[in-house]
């Protein structure tokens, strides 16, 4: 997701109204309060059938313990078709409709205002207003392009294409970040790393498979369709070029599994060090155009490739390395040009990639817009809008509950050396959960927003951001500050600020409904929060201590044994096929499947804590430990079209969701009384054989 290499699970959408009633708890052993979400049953109907699980989704003739996902979305699987506009879709992408539409109605509002130059309302209108201008974009054509591609075109030294290479809005074969220091963070760091090319990963470039064969093909043909549409002679042969560079960059890139290890990309360096480390890219260039002519030290991450990319680049003619420019150039701005050019760039991403059959509405489109170059300011009247205090309370109560819950299973961890323990604890102690909205606002007043300018709205907005980045570099870094907006579909866990981020569209059904019975309530968000929580002992996140810093607080008894256990998980989801020979990279996959089954535990201790010690009531024929499973199985609903399917697994942290389900449930034990499986079914695993972490 959005921090450079830690990444989040996708959620919900939209907030809830009404608050936490007052009521009992229970305790967690320790003194932590465990309170029911609802006191004394649901106040109305839910909004999912009576107590908030869909159960005519389910497929009865399908055993639980051999497919648990179909057993509770079989029907929804097998009727529901896919929209046109989407390359999947599930619970997740419909909450992010409703969202979309709210969104959609504060940005409408702010463009028809008629608010003064410099507000909130008149840059959010004027941006969007732009981007749907396409009778202006047309009448325009490849004019407001034209100054770009002209400083591409003049480029006649290396240290040109590397001065653009640092120039936002430019392609590059480094990516520059300015985010907290591994090992300091309370100050910046600037870290360099690798840069994403045209195709989602290196895979797509190197894998022998012949749909990857296909595509790569048809890359080439999209690198020179956009190629001839700006003009460009001999197109065709410059593609060609454009991607044996792209394939050799990929070459030395790091595979996404090794890119996971924090320790492995945490390589601290002179500014010296780095100039004689990689000679072969003009260094010194790409730092001043990214107003970094004064620093002194960096990270690199992913070492070796950078210092291969260097080299390539030294090696590369400079009119191949211009073509790689123009076209990434035309490619990025595609959805500001004339519509040949976004419908081209459409049939290859969409179409080709991913299968996709149509193009979003463009308005949704808008909205994504607005929200990536304003996102705090659209936010902050989203907030107003959708998100009353009472349900920031609701969030931060749960994330109270899942804490109390881990505590006592920490205490009670039988594999867990006391030293260990003990910084576990102090760190789970430290962990600051941020919900709904941040406390102080970025102030965009500065930011020029102009009606008849979307391709300059865009480079103007990414050049804020940057500034505001470079700005603070010097400062401590603010822990308070937020790296997701209010109506983003997402949360996330920062390693070093040892906290969530959950922000205000998270109580929706099917993840929080009031009016649901408390199981459903834990099975979803509850198993969420906890997946968030849970990456702060994750193969990754377990390496930062209580602050935040990277540091090794773990004895070489416990590391060792954290290691056994979670090897076993790698090996468990590598077994899964997503599609004929395409199975799960279970290394690449693991912080998040780690996350998934330490959400699932914590979330089921804190709905057991809730029940005082009374026997949870029978609802629509299911047990409560029914109904939370059911609604863990829910929550993860998706369908994905095949193109899309193949690049999450092969450039994706996040499993596929239906392995999401029946990865995790055989590992938890309470799974197979509920729901009587036995051995001969296929999920099941033998007792010493599951994976047992937190």
């Amino acid at each position: 997701m959005k921090h450079l290499l830690w990444n989040a699970v996708i959620v919900t959408a939209a907030a809830c109204s009404t608050a936490f009633a007052a009521q009992s708890s229970a305790t967690d052993g320790q003194g932590a309060a465990i309170a029911p979400l609802a006191a004394g049953g649901a106040a109305g109907k839910a909004q999912i059938g009576d107590i908030g699980l869909d159960l005519g989704a389910r497929n009865l003739r399908v055993r639980p313990g051999d497919d648990f996902f179909t057993y509770a979305n079989g029907t929804w699987i097998d009727t529901f078709q896919i929209p046109p506009d989407r390359a999947s879709y599930g619970a997740f992408h419909k909450l992010d409709e409703l969202s979309k539409q709210r969104v959609h109605s504060i940005i409408e509002q702010a463009a028809s205002a008629g608010a003064a130059h410099g507000t909130a309302q008149q840059q959010i209108g004027d941006y969007y207003a732009a981007f749907m201008d396409q009778d202006g974009i047309e009448a325009r054509g490849l004019a407001p392009a034209q100054p770009g591609l002209q400083r591409i075109a003049a480029a006649s030294s290396r240290a040109d294409i590397a001065r653009l290479f640092g120039t936002l809005g430019y392609a590059s074969l480094f990516d520059t970040q300015i985010v907290a220091d591994f090992k300091d963070p309370d100050r910046y760091g600037v870290f360099v790393s690798e840069s994403t090319l045209g195709l989602p990963d290196r895979d797509y470039y190197l894998k022998d498979d012949p749909k990857l064969a296909n595509l790569r093909a048809k890359y080439v043909e999209y690198v020179a369709h956009m190629l001839s549409l700006a003009g460009v002679q001999d197109a065709a042969a410059r593609a060609r070029a454009v991607m044996d560079f792209e394939t050799a960059a990929s070459k030395v890139q790091w595979p996404i599994e090794k890119r996971r290890d924090l320790q492995a990309v945490y390589n601290p360096r002179t500014r010296a060090q780095v100039l004689g480390y990689a000679p072969g890219f003009p260094w010194e260039a790409f730092f001043a155009a990214q107003q970094l002519g004064k620093r002194q030290d960096f990270v690199l991450n992913e070492l070796t490739a950078v210092r291969d990319l260097a080299a390539l680049f030294g090696a590369t003619p400079l009119p191949v390395l211009r073509d790689f420019l123009t076209f990434h150039y035309l490619d990025s701005n595609a959805a500001y040009l004339p519509k040949r050019f976004d419908e081209a760039r459409f049939a290859f991403y969409g179409q080709a990639l991913r299968e996709q059959p149509q193009q979003r509405e463009r308005w949704k489109r808008g909205v994504d817009a607005v929200n990536g170059a304003m996102g705090e300011a659209v936010g902050r009247l989203y907030v107003a809008g959708y998100f009353p205090a009472e349900s920031k309370a609701r969030v931060q109560q749960l994330v109270a509950n899942l804490r109390a819950a881990l505590a006592a299973r920490l205490q009670a961890l039988p594999w867990m050396t006391p030293p260990t323990r003990e910084r576990a604890l102090a760190k789970l102690a430290a962990f600051t959960p941020k919900v709904g909205y941040p406390d102080k606002w970025k102030d965009y007043s500065s930011l020029e927003v102009r009606r008849d300018d979307p391709l300059g709205n865009a480079r103007r907005a990414a050049q804020w951001d940057w500034d505001y980045q470079v700005a603070r570099l010097d400062k401590p870094v603010d822990r308070a500050e937020w790296g997701l907006t209010p109506q983003t579909i997402n949360a996330e866990y920062i390693p070093t600020n040892n906290s969530i981020e959950f922000p205000a569209a998270i109580l929706q059904p099917p993840f929080f409904d009031p009016n649901a019975d408390d199981a459903v309530n834990y099975g979803g968000i509850g198993a969420v929060i906890g997946h968030e929580i849970g990456h702060g002992f994750d193969d990754q996140g377990r390496k930062f201590g209580p602050n935040g810093a990277m540091h090794d607080w773990w004895t070489p008894a416990d590391d060792k044994e954290f290691s056994a256990r979670t090897k076993r998980l790698v090996t468990e989801f590598s077994g899964f096929e997503a599609l004929p020979g395409l199975k799960v990279n279970g290394a690449s996959n693991l912080g998040e499947n780690i996350g998934d089954l330490g959400g699932l535990n914590m979330a089921l201790a804190a709905y057991h804590m809730s029940l005082h010690g009374k026997p949870a009531p029978v609802l629509d024929g299911l047990t409560g430990d029914q109904r939370f499973f059911m609604s863990w199985a829910q929550v993860w609903r998706t369908k994905f079209r095949d193109g899309y399917l193949r690049e999450q697994v092969l450039s994706d942290v996040h499993s596929p969701d239906n392995f999401r389900v029946n990865g995790s449930v055989p590992n938890v034990d309470e799974w197979y009384s509920a729901f009587g499986v036995q051995p001969g079914d296929k999920l099941y695993i033998a007792p010493a054989q599951r994976v047992r972490i937190w």
